[in-house]
């Protein structure tokens, strides 16, 4: 698989994705504060990814901190999280990171006796299960996923859900892979998702490299290739559901699932349970982060726009529960009404007991 991040002894090591698809850089994060610049630059991206980075951004700072209190320490890891939470505010998978690792090591220094080399110890260890979990948890949503995805056609895909959204294998993407390996013909067709082209360059480069017949669409042409019927199935990553089924996800998914609904193709929406937001009741209260208008002005570091005009650049777009057929997540597929499936599947898996 892509490797998108990773633990080494020299500290986290990142794939650049604002270099792809031309250049396979990578980066090695070797402070808490790179990787959170990682991650706001958007070297790494992707709701799954950005949470196991935020996790290796925790574990990282306890290890490579000089602390030799747990009052220290302690104050050294609320810093380490409000800077990683600063990053980006729309991905809900961050905060559940930070707080898991939060979590841990409030458990780890109420217990008599712990030594700072054992909470860093346990730590890393922490993140590492993060990072395996995630990559866990995109194979078996593509297991769930395979099977709603037609036995032979086109599926369409916004934004980059794949492999270098995640730890590995991916969400959309995964379930797309999934169903290939199920025997499935699919040919995907990925808009380049303006101005940051992570369909036209991550999407198309990931799914290539692992063959799987891709083509790159400008983002205004989907609707003119669904009128035709060329599509079959879209499906998208996420960075935030909330509690009624309102999907946060890159600006432009809004749009194409309009257009779906309107041309009766099935709109799909497959994402860990981790982006799963039960505290939000719906879409319209998910903050969505607004970038740089630099992104919007230049290409290539070209400039693209006069000077004077204005600039939006929203980095999402909230699409309502009613446009979305299913939700593929890692423990089944959701339905609506999704108020009624998701608090029935948080509610079970509480139901289960711990080994």
């Amino acid at each position: 698989m892509i490797p998108t991040l990773e633990w080494t002894p020299e500290g986290v090591r990142f794939i650049d994705q604002t270099k792809l698809p031309l250049d396979e850089i990578y980066v090695t994060a070797t402070s808490y504060q790179d990787v959170a610049t990682i991650i706001r630059d958007m070297i790494v991206r992707g709701a799954p990814a950005i949470g196991v980075s935020a996790a290796m951004g925790i574990a990282l700072g306890v290890d490579r901190s000089s602390a030799t209190t747990l009052g220290a320490l302690t104050a050294e890891v609320e810093e380490m999280s409000k800077v990683l939470a600063a990053t980006r505010p729309t991905a809900v998978n961050l905060f559940w990171a930070i707080d898991r690792m939060n979590d841990v090591y409030k458990a780890l220094i109420a217990k008599p006796g712990i030594t700072i080399p054992e909470i860093k110890s346990a730590l890393i260890a922490e993140a590492q299960a993060m990072y395996d979990e995630d990559i866990a948890a995109c194979k078996r949503m593509g297991a769930h996923g395979a099977a709603l995805l037609p036995k032979e056609g086109t599926v369409l895909t916004h934004c980059n859900a794949g492999a270098l959204a995640t730890c590995g294998y991916g969400t959309a993407l995964g379930v797309i892979r999934a169903a290939v390996e199920a025997g499935h013909k699919i040919d995907v067709l990925a808009d380049e998702t303006r101005p940051y082209l992570q369909g036209a360059r991550l999407t198309a480069w990931e799914l290539l490299y692992d063959n799987i017949p891709t083509t790159v669409l400008c983002d205004n042409m989907a609707g003119a290739l669904m009128r035709q019927g060329r599509i079959q199935a879209v499906i998208v990553g996420s960075d935030r559901i909330a509690a009624n089924g309102d999907v946060a996800n890159k600006i432009g998914t809004y749009s194409v699932a309009v257009l779906a609904k309107e041309h009766g193709i099935p709109f799909y929406v497959a994402a860990p349970w981790s982006t799963v937001d039960m505290n939000t009741a719906h879409g319209d209260l998910i903050p969505i982060e607004q970038r740089s208008a630099y992104e919007v002005t230049h290409s290539n570091g070209k400039q693209m726009t006069p000077n004077g005009a204005g600039i939006e650049n929203p980095a999402f777009d909230v699409t309502p529960a009613k446009y979305v057929t299913a939700i593929i997540t890692e423990r089944g597929v959701l339905r609506a009404p999704y108020e009624v499936s998701m608090k029935e599947m948080r509610d079970a898996e509480s139901a289960v007991p711990a080994n």
